[in-house]
């Protein structure tokens, strides 16, 4: 591999292997699913858990209870597309030892009904909601579009007293277009049913909320993480993240990234993308050639057998060929229990718009995907094809093969546009990989169950402490803390929320990584602020800066372990101690984390590093030029916010700040008055 074809690591995340996650309780239940149906009594339930923890059979078990002891008479529950419906078949749950099972009657599980979700076909499946619904059967399986469209004929007040689950919930949207958003919003508003929302997608890649503040407030939120689902993993050791970089076409690239004794799923690009070929048909065959030579097609699965160069025969299914019945017969052979139960059924995978969400081969150890998708919610969802645990696969991995930006192409700015929402995506893996950090001020006095090393909690010391679920304590002096309740839940649950807003900023990582005389706090204060503003306008500002201190922190605090473990040479940090290590040792180099300090360290800072060691020199200047060519001036706005922080500054020591301070920030808040005073001037004169 040469070194243009070199991956560039952007996270690794070694498990503690500890098996948890497979383990189940008395009632058949494993830690996800136990956390979930604790909750079972609220009447709007938010699941957020990652692919493969569970979340369809956590459904089930509090659907059962509702049925039974709540007074709740039909369960809905609504997925994104058909082949996800079979998620939710039959499941004898009381052999391990639930109080009854969970029964589909076939005739109701309108995702096995023939035919797609278009309004002609439709109307049979809305007729068919509606006799379930006046029929005393318990369970209806349903897509979206269907839901949407037995809704609209039948109207809110059809789902009384009934549940309706959706899952995939990160499709639905506060946004006016969003039907399925829009119709949510009236059963809350009705309040009536009772709804219960599974995502395993903690960002939607766009800025539209999922839900309106005053909805989703009323939701009881269960969040099991990352980090707590891969380290309860029994097989799974490592996974690896990163990117890698191509000139030309991209099928002359992939043979170097693509092993064929690897289980891997190929996403091929859009053919509207630019990093197509513009014949996916080609595309598919090229990958299959660089495999080895082809033997056939086998005739029960149809998927083709390639003899690789050590004489090896291998099956690859392809996804991508237009011919429905082929295609068809290729899912249903990945949909059979032999796909589940043999590790050696197919060897590799090539799509382009299927075998995402909901997908389940737990044999993938490769999630391939060439060119940059523009939504992270559908990076999450691919990255989850490979993070399913299995007997002997302890390795997984995800790399994102893009065009290489170079400075001279005429198609820089797209290139170099791939790339920034290459990092962002790497970055907010990092960030729903790590940990939950759980920050309060100095001396806020230690928490039940947690460790804060020899010697204990120290009174009139900024401590750190963890506990057996990998939750972090930090004390940070300065630090506020949020007063209204949705300040709280928002501190509490949607950091990286906020987090995946900051990075999908193109100007945030554009002047973070490339900018070499970008001061920290213009994107820790400024940059932050403006996006907690937008992101929450009901907010006190006291609430806004709380909420803006906190992500700030979280960010900067992962990014500052990835900083510490990549430059440390004294050998392998071993299991899931690795990043609370390097936190520890982050937080041991500061003697009182403050949130100044915080706020004056870049939180692209380890980025920057990465990119240093495995980025192309030339190229790195290149694209370095190319932005700081079109570096944005100071705004009214900018200087608006600037002019604020300087009052704080002048309220701590009793002077306005200088613009000729050593001090980079303190320039900067000056040059932010300094531009006020100017447009002031200029408005009195042109009155």
């Amino acid at each position: 591999m040469s070194a243009k074809d070199q991956i560039i690591p952007a996270v690794s995340f070694t498990t503690a292997q500890t098996g948890a996650s497979a383990k189940s309780d008395e009632l058949g239940m494993r830690p996800m699913q136990a956390q979930a149906y604790e909750k079972r009594g609220e009447q709007y339930l938010l699941i957020k858990s990652p692919p493969a923890s569970g979340k369809s059979r956590a459904l089930m078990f509090i659907a059962l209870d509702k049925l039974a002891n709540q007074n709740v008479r039909q369960a809905i529950i609504c997925v994104p597309e058909r082949s996800i419906g079979a998620s939710f078949n039959s499941e004898p749950l009381s052999k391990s030892g639930f109080f009854t099972d969970w029964n589909v009657a076939p005739q109701w599980n309108l995702c096995n009904t023939p035919g797609a979700d278009d309004p002609k076909v439709a109307k049979s499946k809305v007729k068919a909601v509606g006799e379930f619904l006046a029929s005393d059967e318990k369970v209806l399986v349903c897509t979206h579009a269907t839901f949407r469209f037995a809704f609209d004929e039948l109207g809110p007040e059809a789902f009384d007293n009934r549940l309706v689950a959706i899952d995939e919930f990160h499709h639905v949207s506060a946004d006016a277009g969003n039907r399925l958003g829009a119709q949510l919003a009236q059963l809350i508003g009705r309040d009536k049913a009772h709804v219960v929302a599974m995502t395993g997608s903690y960002f939607r890649g766009d800025a539209i909320p999922v839900l309106a503040p005053e909805d989703e407030v009323k939701f009881e939120t269960v969040t099991y993480t990352y980090y707590q689902q891969l380290n309860g993993y029994e097989y799974l050791k490592t996974l690896d993240i990163g990117y890698s970089f191509y000139t030309g076409p991209y099928t002359e690239k992939i043979s170097a990234l693509l092993d064929p004794t690897v289980k891997t799923i190929v996403h091929i690009p859009s053919v509207n993308s630019r990093e197509s070929l513009k014949d996916k048909h080609r595309e598919a065959e090229d990958i299959m050639n660089h495999l080895g030579d082809w033997q056939g097609i086998d005739p029960e699965t149809g998927f083709h057998l390639i003899k690789t160069a050590a004489g090896n025969v291998i099956k690859v299914a392809d996804l991508v060929d237009d011919d429905s019945a082929k295609r068809d017969r290729v899912a249903a052979a990945l949909k059979s229990p032999d796909a589940r139960s043999d590790r050696d059924f197919v060897d590799i995978i090539i799509a382009l718009g299927m075998a995402k969400e909901g997908f389940d081969w737990i044999w993938c150890e490769h999630a391939l995907t060439v060119g940059y998708r523009s939504s992270l919610t559908e990076i999450i969802q691919i990255i989850g094809r490979a993070t399913r645990d299995a007997p002997g696969k302890t390795r997984a991995r995800f790399t994102n093969l893009i065009a290489e930006p170079a400075a001279d192409s005429p198609l820089v700015v797209d290139a170099i546009n791939d790339y920034l929402k290459a990092i962002a995506a790497s970055l907010l893996m990092e960030q729903v990989l790590a940990p939950r950090f759980d920050f309060t001020p100095k001396d806020a006095g230690p928490k039940p169950d947690f460790d804060y090393g020899p010697g204990g909690y120290k009174e009139g010391e900024t401590n750190f402490g963890v506990n057996d679920h990998g939750q972090m304590h930090f004390e940070i002096k300065g630090l506020k803390l949020p007063k209204s309740v949705e300040a709280t839940r928002i501190c509490r649950e949607d950091l990286n929320e906020v987090i995946a807003t900051f990075v999908q900023d193109k100007s945030v990582v554009e002047r973070g990584v490339f900018d070499p005389d970008v001061v920290p706090e213009e994107l820790t204060q400024l940059k932050m602020g403006k996006i907690i503003r937008e992101k929450y306008p009901e907010l006190s500002e006291h609430d806004q800066e709380a909420v803006r201190q906190q992500a700030v922190a979280a960010m900067t605090l992962t990014q500052q372990a990835k900083a510490v473990l990549t430059s440390d040479g004294d050998g392998e940090i071993k299991a899931n101690t690795a990043f609370i290590e390097g936190v520890r040792k982050f937080a041991l180099s500061v003697t009182d984390l403050d949130i100044d300090l915080i706020d004056r360290v870049n939180p692209f800072e380890a980025t920057i590093a990465v990119l240093a060691k495995s980025m192309d020199a030339k190229t790195l200047l290149q694209v370095q030029a190319v932005i700081n060519a079109k570096k944005d001036k100071l705004t009214y706005e900018d200087a608006r916010a600037l002019a604020e922080r300087a009052l704080e500054f002048k309220r701590e020591r009793g002077r306005l700040p200088s613009l000729t301070s050593q001090d980079a920030w303190e320039r900067k808040m000056a040059e932010g008055i300094a531009f006020l005073q100017r447009h002031a001037t200029k408005e009195a004169s042109n009155g």
